[in-house]
C-alpha cells in the first residue's frame, strides 16, 4: 500500500512539474555574458534581455525608435537617364555590362539605411552572490515574465522582470526569503554618446543621442529613467550610481523615451515623455503593475492553445531539450517554440508602434548585422506570417502603417528613379522609410519590395472582411500596382511584359558568373500577378476604379507564365538557367507556392511537382530563417513529415546543421533563430509553418490537418483563424484522424472544409463546384510552359473529404466523427 501511495505521489508530483514547465523556457545556469542565452521581454516599444546573473545582473535595454541618423532619402538622381540602356543591355544578354552601368547610375548615393541601436545596460551588483546554489531562471510565456531564483549565504533571492504593455515601463522586482537582505548597487552603461547622472537618492538618468551614419547626422535623442522604490533599508546615490542597503524588497521602474514622432518628425521632448511614463507607473504598486501587465498580455496570448502530446522531456532545461530534440520525441518543445513565436510577435509589434525589425526589438550592438533594418525581400514579411492565422491581427497593424508610410516616401523614388507613377520600395528600408536601393546591385537592384509588402494589406482584409479598413489601405495597394503598370516593359523574345532591371533576390544563375541583374524573373512575375489580382478584387469589393482595373487585367494577361525547366524544376529566371547544385538560402521563385496561392495541389499539379523538385534541389539544410520558410513550403506541398524534418533541423543547436552552401542555421539556447547570427524571422516563419501544417485556407477551402506529421498522431488546437472570418474554436484529432471540430463564423456565408476523414453535422453536404464564399475566390493561374526535357511526376494526394455548410455571423458549428 505504501509503495502504491508513493507511486501515486510521484506521478502527481511529475504531472504538476510538467504542467508548470510546459510553456516556460527554463535553465539551471545564468546566461553569463552570452546575449543569445539571455531571455527576451518586450511590450512593442520597450525591450530587454535579462541575463539572470546572481552577482552582477545585466539587463540590456532597447526602445523601438532608437535608430541612427535622421530623416533622409536615398534615391539615385541618375537612374532615370540610365534605365533605357540598362534594359537594352539585359535584353541583349549583356548582363555584366548592365550590372556595371546600374552600379554607376542606379545604385544609391551611399546611403544604405540607418541602424537600429541599443539604449544601454542596467547593472545590479550584489556583493557575495558569486557563490550560489539552487539556481533557476525562466521565461513564462503564459504571463510574459522572467524569474530568477537562487540561494546565496543561506538566503533565497528572487527577481521578476517584465515589460508592461499596459503601463509602458519595464519592471524589476527583487525579494529575499529573509528581511533586510537586499543590498546592491545599480549603474548604467551605454555605447551611445551619452551621460549617466542621478536625481535624488533613488533615480538614475541615462541621456544620449544615437550615431551618425552614411553622412546623415543623428536626430534621435533618448532618455532612460531608472527609479528604485525600496521597502525598508537605506538608499543612497553617487554621481552615477544608486546603492541599496539591507532592504526587504525593491521595485525598479524603467522608463525610456525618444524625441521621435514619425519618420519625418523628431520634435518630441524625450525627457517629458519618459517622465510622463514613469510618473504614471509610479502610481501603482508592484501587484497592480503585474496584474495590469498580465491582463493586457493574455488578451492576445490566450487566444490560441496547442497540445501535441506530452513526454517527460519538460523536466529538462530548454537548452538540453534543444540538444536532444533531433534524436528524441519532444512534442512539447514544438508547442513551446510555436507559442514562443507568438510571444515574440506580441512583445515586438504593438498597435501604434514600429513593426518588428530584423531582430524584432532586441539588439545589443551599436552596429548590428545588416543594421537590424527591415529587409523586405523576405525577412520583414516573414515576421508577419503568423499574425492573422495565429490570432494576433492587432500585431499586424504596425506593418500596415509602415506600408502606408512607404507608399508616401516611395512616390518620389518611383518618379525620380524610374519616371513612374505610384510608389516603389526596393529590398530594404528603415525607421526613416527610405525606398531607394540599399547596398550593391547584387542585392539592391530589386524594385519589388512594395509589391510583396502590399499583399499584407489585402491578406489582412481577407481575414477580417472589414471594408472600412480596406478603404484605408486601398490607395497604397493601388499605388504599388500603378508603379508596376508604368514600369513594366516588353521583352523582345516573347513580347511579355516584364520587370527590368531586377533580380531574383540575393541569388544569381551560375551562367552569369555572379551577376544577378536580369529581367522577368519568376518571383517578380508572381508578385505582379498577385498584386494586380488583389487590386482588381479590392476595387470590386469597394465598387471603384473600373477603368483602372481594366488596365490591370490587360497587363496581367501579358505577364510571363511560370515555366518548368530542363531539370523538371520551376524556373527561377525567365530563361532556363537553374542548376540542381544551387543551394542558395533564398527560394524566391517558390513565392507562388507560399505565401502566395498560385501553385496548388488541387489546381496546378504540374507546377506543384516542379516546385517540389526545386525545393529538393535546394536541400533542407540552410540558414535558420530559410528553414522556417521551408517548413511552410513543405506544408503547402502537403508533406507533413518533411515539414517536421525542417522543424527538427530548425530546433538544432546553432552550428550543428551541416551541408549545403548555407549551413550552420538552427537555434540558440534562448530559442532565438540563428541565421546565424540571430534573425527573428526564422522564429516567426516556423511558428507560421506549424500553423500551416494544421490549418490552411488559401486554396478555396478551410483545409484541416493538411500536413499532419506522423510525430503528432493525437492532439488539439484552438484559436487559429481562416480567411473569411472563420475561427477554429477547437480542433481535436486522434491517430491522425479528426474527431471534433468547432468553427465560429464572424461574417457568415458558406464554409467549405477539407478534412482527412468523414465528419458529420446537420446541414453538412458534399461540396460541388467553386466555393461561393467571396473570400475564397481563386484566380486562374496561367498554364505553365514546360520544357520538353522535363520529366514530371505529379504528387499523389491523399484522399480527403470536401464539405459545404451555410453559416450565420456569430454562430459556432460542430463537426464530429
Amino acid at each position: 500500500m505504501r509503495k502504491y501511495l508513493l507511486l501515486i505521489s510521484l506521478v502527481v508530483s511529475f504531472s504538476a512539474y510538467a504542467q508548470d514547465n510546459n510553456l516556460k523556457l527554463w535553465y539551471n545556469k545564468p546566461a553569463g555574458n552570452i546575449w543569445e542565452a539571455a531571455l527576451p521581454i518586450g511590450n512593442g516599444r520597450l525591450a530587454a534581455m535579462v541575463y539572470g546573473n546572481p552577482d552582477k545582473e545585466c539587463i540590456k535595454l532597447n526602445e523601438a525608435t532608437v535608430w541612427s541618423g535622421g530623416p533622409n532619402r536615398n534615391d539615385s538622381e541618375t537612374s532615370l537617364e540610365a534605365l533605357p540602356e540598362v534594359r537594352k543591355l539585359i535584353f541583349e544578354g549583356k548582363n555584366k555590362e548592365a550590372a556595371l552601368l546600374a552600379t554607376q547610375k542606379i545604385k544609391s548615393n551611399k546611403i544604405n539605411g540607418m541602424q537600429y541601436q541599443p539604449v544601454g545596460n542596467l547593472y545590479l551588483q550584489f556583493q557575495g552572490h558569486d557563490q550560489f546554489t539552487g539556481y533557476r531562471r525562466e521565461l513564462d510565456l503564459e504571463r510574459a515574465i522572467t524569474t530568477t531564483t537562487y540561494t546565496a549565504n543561506g538566503i533565497q533571492f528572487k527577481r521578476e522582470t517584465f515589460a508592461s504593455i499596459a503601463d509602458q515601463v519595464v519592471i524589476v522586482r527583487l525579494t529575499a526569503s529573509k528581511a533586510a537582505s537586499l543590498s546592491f548597487t545599480a549603474s548604467m552603461f551605454s555605447g551611445q554618446r551619452s551621460s549617466v547622472t542621478t536625481k535624488g537618492k533613488d533615480e538614475l538618468i541615462l541621456s544620449g543621442i544615437t550615431s551618425d551614419k552614411d553622412g546623415v547626422k543623428s536626430k534621435i535623442k533618448f532618455q532612460s529613467l531608472i527609479k528604485l522604490k525600496t521597502e525598508g533599508g537605506k538608499v543612497s546615490s553617487s554621481d552615477s550610481t544608486v546603492t541599496v542597503e539591507n532592504a526587504n524588497a525593491v521595485t525598479i521602474y524603467i522608463s525610456i523615451a525618444t524625441n521621435f514622432v514619425n519618420y519625418k518628425d523628431v520634435s518630441a521632448n524625450e525627457q517629458a515623455k519618459a517622465t510622463a511614463y514613469l510618473d504614471k507607473a509610479l502610481q501603482k504598486n508592484y501587484s497592480q503593475l503585474l496584474a495590469s501587465h498580465i491582463t493586457a498580455y493574455q488578451k492576445y496570448f490566450d487566444r490560441v492553445k496547442l497540445d501535441l502530446g506530452s513526454t517527460d522531456s519538460v523536466k529538462n532545461p530548454t537548452d538540453t531539450r534543444i540538444r536532444d530534440f533531433a534524436t528524441g520525441n519532444d512534442p512539447q518543445l514544438v508547442e513551446l517554440y510555436f507559442q514562443f513565436g507568438r510571444y515574440l510577435l506580441i512583445s515586438s509589434s504593438q498597435p501604434g508602434g514600429q513593426p518588428a525589425n530584423l531582430q524584432g526589438i532586441w539588439n545589443d550592438k551599436m552596429s548590428p548585422p545588416w543594421g537590424s533594418k527591415y529587409t523586405i525581400n523576405i525577412n520583414t514579411e516573414m515576421n508577419y506570417w503568423p499574425a492573422e492565422e495565429t490570432n494576433l491581427a492587432e500585431m499586424h497593424e504596425p506593418l500596415v502603417q509602415m506600408v502606408k508610410e512607404l507608399s508616401e516616401t516611395g512616390q518620389a523614388t518611383a518618379r525620380t528613379m524610374y519616371g513612374a507613377g505610384g510608389w516603389v520600395a526596393h529590398h530594404n528600408t528603415d525607421l526613416w522609410r527610405i525606398t531607394g536601393p540599399v547596398d550593391a546591385v547584387t542585392s539592391g537592384m530589386w524594385p519589388s519590395g512594395g509589391a510583396w509588402l502590399s499583399r499584407h494589406l489585402w491578406d489582412k482584409y481577407l481575414y477580417s472582411g472589414d471594408k472600412e479598413y480596406l478603404e484605408s489601405v486601398y490607395p497604397a495597394l493601388k499605388g504599388a500596382s500603378q508603379f508596376y503598370l508604368d514600369f513594366l516593359t516588353e521583352e523582345p523574345e516573347h513580347h511579355w511584359l516584364v520587370i527590368s532591371p531586377s533580380m531574383s533576390p540575393e541569388n544569381a544563375p551560375a551562367a552569369y558568373h555572379g551577376v544577378s541583374i536580369d529581367a522577368g524573373v519568376t518571383m517578380d512575375n508572381q508578385l505582379a500577378f498577385e498584386l494586380f489580382s488583389n487590386v482588381i478584387n479590392a476595387a470590386k469589393v469597394l465598387n471603384i476604379d473600373h477603368d483602372f482595373t481594366e488596365k490591370l487585367l490587360a497587363a496581367r494577361k501579358r505577364l510571363p507564365p511560370m515555366q518548368i525547366g530542363q531539370y523538371s524544376q520551376l524556373q527561377e529566371w525567365l530563361h532556363d538557367l537553374d542548376s540542381p547544385n544551387d543551394k542558395n538560402r533564398h527560394v524566391s521563385h517558390l513565392f507562388g507556392l507560399y505565401p502566395s496561392n498560385q501553385i496548388s495541389p488541387y489546381r496546378t499539379p504540374e507546377l506543384l511537382d516542379a516546385a517540389r523538385t526545386s525545393l529538393i534541389y535546394r536541400s533542407d539544410i540552410s540558414t535558420g530563417w530559410s528553414m522556417g520558410w521551408k517548413v511552410n513550403l513543405w506544408a503547402r506541398l502537403l508533406d507533413g513529415n518533411h515539414a517536421y524534418q525542417l522543424i527538427k533541423n530548425q530546433l538544432t543547436p546553432v552550428g550543428l546543421n551541416k551541408g549545403g552552401a548555407n549551413n550552420g542555421g538552427g537555434t540558440y539556447p534562448d530559442l532565438f533563430d540563428a541565421h546565424p547570427p540571430f534573425q527573428i524571422d526564422g522564429n516567426f516563419g516556423c511558428t507560421a509553418g506549424i500553423a500551416e501544417m494544421l490549418l490552411q485556407s488559401h486554396d478555396g477551402a478551410v483545409n484541416l490537418l493538411p500536413a499532419l506529421p506522423d510525430a503528432w498522431p493525437t492532439g488539439s488546437i484552438s484559436g487559429l483563424r481562416a480567411l473569411g472570418g472563420f475561427e477554429i474554436v477547437t480542433m481535436e484529432w486522434k491517430d491522425g484522424k479528426l474527431t471534433k471540430v468547432q468553427i465560429r463564423s464572424a461574417l457568415g456565408g458558406n464554409c467549405r472544409v477539407r478534412t482527412p476523414n468523414i465528419l458529420k453535422m446537420q446541414g453538412l453536404k458534399k461540396a460541388i463546384g467553386n466555393n461561393p464564399n467571396p473570400f475564397y475566390q481563386l484566380e486562374q493561374t496561367p498554364q505553365p510552359i514546360i520544357s520538353d526535357k522535363a520529366q514530371l511526376h505529379p504528387v499523389q494526394l491523399k484522399t480527403t473529404q470536401l464539405y459545404d455548410f451555410e453559416t450565420q455571423a456569430g454562430k459556432t458549428y460542430t463537426l464530429i466523427t
